[in-house]
């Protein structure tokens, strides 16, 4: 899907991207549409339950309009991102489990592997990204890439397979 936006406002042209329009407040502000946080909110919670594959997590993000996410292990939030700036901040479901202190570019590869071949779903990736020193991650949905981070700054990308 591109993104086709208002050249005043930066926000996607709701006739254009999504089913779901974005609205702005009495300010003029645009604010997120509810049937757009509902669908993103709907998203994780699937993810979160390992019912859906991160493809499927790509599809109804971009269908929402959704820029980019970063999930933030320590935190336990993921902050989703729209092309006009605006923001949606959710809790995450925790892994339950220690980040390890050294950061493995490999152990991650390995889980995104799994992953991409469906035998790994995402509360099982979360124990083993964590278990590879991985702190959190950024997924660019317009750049088609994941970037994981460690505790020191190290990062692993990671494009979309084709």
């Amino acid at each position: 899907m591109s993104c086709y936006a208002d050249e005043r406002t930066g926000c996607p042209s709701p006739a254009k991207t999504s089913p779901h329009p974005i609205t702005t407040n009495r300010t003029g502000k645009h604010i997120m549409e509810n049937a757009i946080e509902s669908l993103i909110r709907e998203t994780l919670n699937a993810s979160n339950q390992g019912s859906i594959h991160f493809g499927q997590v790509v599809g109804a993000l971009v269908n929402a309009g959704v820029e980019s996410y970063a999930v933030d292990y320590r935190t336990g939030r993921v902050t989703y991102y729209m092309p006009c700036g605006e923001t949606l901040t959710l809790e995450q479901a925790s892994a339950n489990n220690e980040i390890a202190v050294e950061f493995s570019g490999l152990a991650v590869k390995e889980a995104i592997l799994g992953a991409q071949r469906g035998e790994v779903m995402y509360p099982q990736f979360k124990q083993l990204s964590q278990a590879a020193g991985c702190v959190g991650y950024s997924v660019w949905l317009a750049g088609r890439h994941v970037t994981y981070h460690g505790r020191k700054g190290e990062a692993h990308v990671e494009c979309f397979p084709d």
